[in-house]
């Protein structure tokens, strides 16, 4: 790739960058001497900061170079996923704040367990570990492609200077620092994204228009096809799994949770969750299209022979972007990347803790779950750069695809459970597991006669059923396992005696004491 464009105030930029965030760790490392200042910030942070977060936290670097990737290659359909969120957070945002905020000490799976029992909780929270696993080795993957791309140096190096950034910042500032470097993060990914919009649509000869009916002439506008098809990538499958994808974020991703309990108020929580996808979904359009602009542009100019649609957007920053602005760019994209993979960090030491440390070492001191959730950030952090090495190999499905798809297996059943909980008092402990069990034969079904594995050509099923195979779009897989845990989940409860559950854990709950407030 062309690196002409990368000189030196480019390098003292994305240096300084580097040192800023180093500073954050150490600024608020003095704050962090409990468990609760460490994982929730004392419950103190601001909405307004609260939502940039949320904003930081679900964008990241595939936002950066995946979406601009998937623009330029495909037409808008995987932005329709995003497009769901905020159906789903209008409907369920106001009672889910305050549930949680009432009901959990830190771990989101402590609803779980209080609403069907530890075998609930720990499948829910290992649910999360995977997800949240390999979409750390997915940004890391993507950081280190388009870093090494665009200046040169070796993958493993940038690898491990970010990584070790990275770790400084989760191990010594908790989640404040986090937080507060999501806000500088917020803007910079703004209005970096912004500018180079601008530039790629009046580098195209004919400007915006010519590039709208260029991208249209070729496909690369719209969400479709709209055809009822769900065998293939199509709207409906998306706007099925943006629902649950919706409810599952919002709803049982400790990411996001976290986030309400680092707020002042239930309100405050609430206001941060609205602003938080109100900015991100315009944040995802804006990306997706810089990658149908680029599709323009390489059509007038076209593109040299080897570069993969992820590494577009990386090649047409150091190709064409003005000295300085370039170093912002990529300053930017380490941000998104920092950001993101610090909040998986604390989140992760934050389960690890509440979920797993906890039930083995009961009664220890608060000091030494801080210490653990430490070591947890460390590991973690070690572990996720391990698994970059497994995206090296992507393919033509692209990273987002990818990212979508282990969703889609990882978190299977996870909103069912959550939603069972929330709005049955019918459903109860025995028949939720049996649903679980079920949601996990069907999911290992699914997947064993769904997927290829081999290399090259010599590729083969690791269970071939024939015409029983699943043969549904992957991304419907995590959509049928919610209904599975829903379905199979409260038919076995009628066959255990009704639950008797406090109120607090409730949609019902939460209606009752509001309509009494009235």
């Amino acid at each position: 790739m062309n690196t002409a464009h990368l000189h030196i105030p480019d390098y003292i930029i994305i240096i300084s960058f580097l040192c800023i965030t180093v500073y954050f760790g150490f600024r608020f490392s003095k704050k962090q001497k409990t468990t609760q200042s460490y994982f929730a910030a004392n419950g103190k942070i601001p909405s307004w900061a609260i939502g940039f977060s949320i904003l930081a936290t679900l964008i990241s670097s595939i936002t950066f170079l995946a979406y601009p990737g998937e623009g330029y290659s495909s037409n808008w359909i995987l932005l329709v996923q995003g497009m769901m969120v905020p159906i789903v957070l209008l409907s369920m945002i106001w009672f889910i704040v305050p549930l949680y905020r009432k009901v959990i000490g830190l771990s989101t799976y402590e609803y779980f367990e209080k609403r069907f029992g530890v075998f609930a909780r720990y499948y829910s929270s290992l649910g999360f570990v995977l997800t949240h696993f390999s979409k750390m080795g997915t940004v890391f993957f993507l950081l280190a492609l388009a870093l090494a791309n665009m200046t040169g140096v070796n993958t493993l190096i940038i690898i491990s200077i970010i990584g070790v950034v990275i770790i400084i910042l989760a191990l010594l500032g908790g989640i404040e620092a986090v937080i507060w470097l999501d806000v500088i993060q917020g803007f910079m990914l703004f209005g970096c994204g912004i500018a180079c919009l601008i530039i790629i649509l009046y580098s195209v000869h004919g400007g915006p228009a010519e590039v709208w009916h260029i991208a249209k002439a070729n496909g690369r506008t719209g969400f479709g096809p709209y055809n009822f098809d769900l065998k293939k990538l199509t709207f409906i499958v998306m706007a099925i799994n943006g629902l649950f994808y919706g409810i599952q974020k919002y709803g049982t991703d400790q990411t996001i949770v976290q986030r309400y309990l680092t707020a002042k108020s239930d309100k405050s929580a609430i206001r941060a969750s609205l602003m938080g996808v109100f900015l991100l979904v315009p944040v995802w359009a804006l990306f997706m299209f810089i990658g149908t602009a680029l599709f323009v542009y390489f059509k007038q100019n076209p593109l040299p022979a080897g570069i993969r649609a992820d590494a577009i957007f990386p090649y047409f920053i150091v190709s064409k972007i003005p000295t300085g602005v370039v170093g912002l760019i990529i300053a930017s994209l380490v941000s998104a990347g920092v950001c993101s993979l610090g909040a998986d960090l604390n989140c992760l030491a934050a389960v690890g803790v509440e979920d797993y440390y906890k039930r083995f070492y009961p009664n220890r001191t608060d000091k030494e779950y801080l210490k653990a959730g430490r070591w947890i950030v460390l590991f973690a952090g070690i572990g996720s750069l391990l698994i970059a090495a497994l995206y090296l190999n992507a393919g033509e499905e692209g990273v987002l695809g990818i990212v979508f798809t282990l969703y889609a297996i990882f978190s299977g059943g996870i909103a069912g459970i959550f939603l069972l909980g929330l709005f049955s008092a019918r459903a109860n402990q025995q028949g939720v597991t049996i649903g679980i069990i079920a949601c996990i034969i069907f999911t290992a079904y699914a997947f064993l006669t769904s997927t290829k594995i081999g290399t090259g050509h010599e590729k083969f099923l690791l269970l071939d059923l024939g015409k029983y195979n699943f043969t549904h779009n992957k991304l419907m897989l995590g959509v049928y396992s919610h209904f599975v845990v829903i379905i199979v989940g409260y038919v076995a409860s009628l066959f255990f005696p009704k639950p008797v559950i406090d109120k607090n854990l409730l949609y019902s709950g939460w209606y009752n004491i509001k309509k009494n407030q009235q």
